[in-house]
């Protein structure tokens, strides 16, 4: 049974989150990107869960949530939340986001008896705590071992885990001796499993990959997601093959290019200065326009930290692809400006119209089946971005990066619309790169 899941999202009680991140809104789009498993997101805030209750069904023996409307089925919802830890270590102040996975609402009620204590739960979504990694690890598992923990976005430069900020160069660091209890990470946008392969000491992680979306637009959520293979679907199992690391029933990521996220590479916004790692280490970290200190970009950050050479995989590792948004891929061959343009929607609701969902048609649908219902240009930009054959000029300090489809031309330019995923808070002018090389294989060939 192939599960598709974006594990971590928010509702409308975070900051900087769409007033229409409801249940409903969530579990529509939902199935029009054709995720079969959703994260609630935000399950330490009162009236967020008091609204999962009233929205979702229990499957007790599934550890998981259907709608209660029945027109929204097909769609099953994890509990899931993500706290933020602001603690001092070794004389250092530290700034971690953590995801939560819990199998149901009474012990998400249990943990949140616990977490109260350490900060305002109604306050945010996604609530600050004056607590230590290791003692939030310590608290979720002690309330029941059926939880799960692991770093959010682990790095980006502000709140994560290895953050060129206030994060940790090991996982150990920050976790102490709860890191026993921590089978994953999420790698967020600006980052790959193939730049995390160059630490020998993730290998024991399972490399995850969530949209961390406060919008319910299919430009948003789902942009990155994980694909498991399970015999049946339950929170158990899901939660098995992450500690187990299976390839064969966690299958791959689907990742946006690392290229494209917001903190790829280093550099400073007001100065218009983007730098690849080695010209930025050859600066000493200092924007050469205003000589002030940039924002470390996570390939640098990557590069300090890795003990293995680049193309490293270590043996038995489940594989990624590389996509893109299919509102935005349109909305880059059309010229509109926006995903949400009608002459977007109008194309992007045809092809939902024939294949049935976001991702049959980015992984699955073939050139020759495309051109049955799009323009040709529109078809070969989606296999373009399936294959890796398009260009990428990488985001830095806050700025999304950008994706030309067709560079030989110079045409077809993909940008992000607007903010929301990896850290809210902290709202290639030297060269390009080129994002071709080995093919990204297809779906088919993955199962």
């Amino acid at each position: 049974m192939r599960v598709i899941a974006d594990l971590h999202i928010h509702s409308r009680y975070s900051r900087a989150t769409s007033a229409s991140m409801n249940i409903p809104e969530i579990a529509r789009f939902a199935r029009i990107k054709g995720l079969s498993l959703v994260g609630t997101g935000d399950f330490t805030h009162p009236r967020w869960l008091r609204e999962i209750k009233e929205r979702l069904n229990y499957s007790p023996e599934m550890g998981l949530y259907r709608p209660v409307d029945p027109s929204l089925s097909g769609v099953y919802f994890m509990v899931t939340g993500e706290v933020s830890t602001v603690f001092t270590l070794e004389g250092g102040g530290k700034k971690v986001h953590h995801v939560i996975l819990t199998p149901s609402i009474e012990v998400a009620e249990q943990l949140n008896d616990r977490l109260s204590r350490y900060g305002d739960l109604e306050a945010d979504g996604r609530p600050t705590l004056d607590i230590s990694a290791a003692h939030l690890v310590e608290e979720v598992m002690e309330t029941s071992r059926d939880n799960m923990v692991f770093p959010a976005h682990a790095w980006t430069p502000w709140f994560s885990v290895f953050g060129a900020f206030s994060g940790f160069d090991r996982m150990e660091d920050c976790y102490e001796d709860m890191t026993r209890y921590v089978y994953a990470l999420e790698t967020g946008l600006s980052s790959d499993p193939r730049m995390n392969w160059r630490l020998s000491s993730l290998d024991r992680f399972a490399l995850l990959s969530n949209s961390d979306s406060h919008s319910s637009w299919p430009w948003r959520l789902g942009r990155e997601a994980n694909v498991f293979e399970l015999e049946q679907l339950s929170y158990w199992r899901l939660l098995d093959s992450i500690k187990k690391r299976d390839p064969n029933t966690l299958r791959f990521t689907i990742e946006t290019d690392p290229a494209y996220g917001k903190y790829h590479w280093s550099g400073h916004r007001n100065c218009g200065v983007s730098l690849p790692p080695e010209e930025a280490i050859r600066l000493g970290d200092r924007c050469p326009v205003c000589h002030r200190r940039m924002t470390k970009g996570v390939e640098q950050r990557v590069e300090e930290l890795a003990d293995r050479p680049p193309g490293f995989r270590p043996p038995g590792s489940p594989g990624y692809i590389h996509l893109l948004p299919l509102s935005e891929v349109i909305s880059a061959v059309i010229g509109a400006g926006s995903p949400s343009s009608g002459r977007v929607w109008s194309i992007y609701n045809t092809l939902i119209s024939h294949f049935g969902n976001e991702y049959s048609v980015l992984i699955d649908a073939g050139f020759d089946e495309l051109v049955r219902v799009v323009d040709p240009a529109v078809a070969e930009a989606i296999i373009r971005v399936r294959e890796g054959r398009v260009r990428v000029i990488p985001g830095y300090d806050g700025v999304y990066g950008q994706i030309i489809i067709f560079p030989e031309r110079g045409e077809g330019v993909a940008r992000e619309a607007g903010a929301g995923g990896e850290v809210e808070e902290a709202e290639r002018t030297k060269g390009e790169r080129d994002n071709g090389g080995a093919r990204q294989r297809s779906l088919k060939e993955f199962l």
